[in-house]
């Protein structure tokens, strides 16, 4: 799942990670943590050091450098749970989807449901950035240009859901899964 920094996505997908429906990839940053946020939970905090040995050691399924910061998928507990047959909700922006979508386990792109989770317009991601009160003005005006050219890739997705309330959001995603779990391509048949 993607979106601009706003758009909903870590709502969608706090209200996900609640459910036995999905094994959540807890992704790994170099950023500080926000206030509340849990290592291991939320992400797992490295060093910039770190996060780049595990780079050079090609753990990592994904990873960018967005808002100047590092973030990344390790690879090893995404296989193992697509091989337990269990899905893995992955919380990446469109650079690391893109990645996922070319990377060269023919495994993985196969299992690939990607998402884009649209704002309805910058003024209202712009009023929901404010909102939460985490960014500076300089900090959400940076987000307000990434999210645009970020909005741009929207076709580059399986699935795009155009955001409105956290409820009606989780309803679409969750019809979007039920469909994809009955894909004969999915299906193992004894």
């Amino acid at each position: 799942m993607s979106a601009p920094s706003g758009a909903g996505k870590t709502t969608l997908c706090d209200a996900l990670r609640q459910t036995p429906d999905f094994v959540y990839s807890v992704s790994c940053t170099t950023r500080a943590p926000r206030p509340g946020e849990v290592e291991g939970e939320d992400y797992y905090f490295f060093k910039e050091s770190d996060f780049l040995a595990r780079l050079a050691a090609g753990e990592f399924l994904e990873h960018a450098k967005v808002h100047n910061q590092y973030y990344g998928t390790l690879r090893g507990p995404i296989r193992n749970s697509l091989h337990e047959g269990v899905d893995v909700l992955i919380d990446v922006d469109t650079q690391g989807a893109a990645s996922i979508r070319e990377y060269d386990d023919r495994f993985i792109r196969q299992a690939l449901c990607d998402v884009f989770i649209m704002p309805p317009d910058l003024d209202e991601l712009r009023r929901r950035l404010t909102k939460r009160g985490s960014e500076s003005a300089e900090q959400i005006e940076l987000r307000l240009t990434n999210a645009a050219r970020e909005m741009e890739l929207w076709r580059d997705y399986r699935y795009t859901i155009i955001s409105k309330s956290m409820e009606e959001d989780l309803q679409k995603f969750r019809h979007i899964m039920g469909a994809e779990r009955y894909l004969s391509s999915r299906l193992v048949l004894s």
